[in-house]
């Protein structure tokens, strides 16, 4: 900071499990050995904030915490130690916001399923804030040409989409099906359409239609008005299906698609369980999946990938003064698709 510079800013903070997110001023924090500090320039508001704000999540949190996890920004200070990154660098935090390097996962280089794993806005405070602290493992490169406000859920919902594909097993021309057409499902059509599968959009109602075809997808089942699963086997049955929407009763509705050796894989969170059968399993061979992120270097990958191949997520903006207003947006699940919170 310069001499003159102010040494206090603005932040979005959950005070207590279940309370409003407020508003407060808090010193600019110094980053301790082995991290950087982050100007912020945008955050995603996920709905995996909810573990924040309503206290849900497994060990619990402390309060106050400021959340969020698909953060862009540029680093204005290094800690003691740290080498390889530089000051006025752009760099993103996603989900994966720190492992301890020693737990067997971690010994054999998986990263993301750490022991002991850090969650940007859980493990420590996140990005609705001004200036951030992060951990060097957490940070991921951020191409120039892409605006902050655009990368922001790309970190979390693009690379969520993106790992899923690209580690489903399955090859260009193959049958991929999207099940939800929402923050994560309008990325996965994208991502699909790309890597060159044969793309359906599976939603619920008429109106996603042209949007699943101006997103890349080669067909759109209304769910409502058809089994999508027999649509499925009509065209051969699926190699992947990709759960995006946070419905075990649409997964369980849709299993039946999968063609010979398919595999739903799981992205969407619901708390009730998916109802498939042992035989439905055991019947040609099919399997379930769940899928979480991905570590700094994935995400590098997505935003490269996405830099090169024009995948994009549609967003709403909020300022951070409008923090409560952006996530009770999300929560109310009219948004289209992403809400980022803009610090400039």
């Amino acid at each position: 900071m310069t001499k003159n510079a102010t040494t206090t800013m603005k932040v979005a903070q959950v005070p207590y499990a279940g309370g409003d997110i407020q508003i407060v001023e808090r010193e600019i924090p110094q980053p301790n050995a082995g991290h950087v500090r982050i100007k912020v320039q945008a955050c995603g508001v996920c709905h995996s904030d909810v573990f924040v704000k309503d206290g849900l999540w497994p060990g619990g949190i402390q309060y106050p915490r400021v959340p969020g996890h698909e953060v862009v920004g540029i680093i204005d200070e290094l800690g003691t130690g740290v080498s390889g990154w530089t000051k006025g660098q752009r760099v993103g935090v996603g989900w994966h916001g720190g492992h301890d390097s020693s737990c067997t996962p971690c010994r054999r280089g998986d990263f993301g399923n750490c022991q002991s794993r850090k969650i940007p806005g859980i493990s420590y405070d996140g990005g609705y804030q001004e200036y951030m602290i992060a951990p060097v493992e957490a940070l991921a490169v951020m191409p120039e040409s892409l605006k902050a406000a655009e990368a922001a859920p790309l970190l979390c919902a693009g690379l969520t989409t993106f790992n899923a594909l690209r580690y489903s097993g399955a090859f260009p021309g193959d049958l991929v099906a999207m099940l939800g057409i929402g923050g994560l499902g309008h990325l996965a059509i994208q991502f699909a359409s790309k890597f060159g599968y044969r793309t359906v959009a599976i939603g619920l109602g008429p109106d996603d239609a042209e949007l699943a075809k101006k997103l890349g997808a080669t067909l759109y089942i209304d769910s409502g008005a058809t089994n999508a699963a027999e649509e499925l086997q009509k065209l051969g049955g699926a190699k992947v299906i990709v759960a995006t929407a946070p419905s075990s009763k649409a997964m369980s509705q849709v299993f039946n698609g999968l063609g010979t050796n398919g595999k739903l894989i799981v992205v969407g969170v619901d708390i009730k369980p998916i109802e498939i059968t042992p035989l439905q399993l055991i019947d040609q061979i099919r399997t379930i999946k769940g899928w979480s992120t991905g570590v700094p270097i994935e995400a590098e990958d997505t935003l490269r990938f996405s830099e090169l191949s024009g995948v994009r997520p549609m967003i709403e903006t909020f300022s951070l003064d409008k923090a409560a207003e952006a996530y009770a947006h999300m929560k109310s699940g009219k948004a289209k698709y992403r809400v980022v919170l803009t610090m400039e």
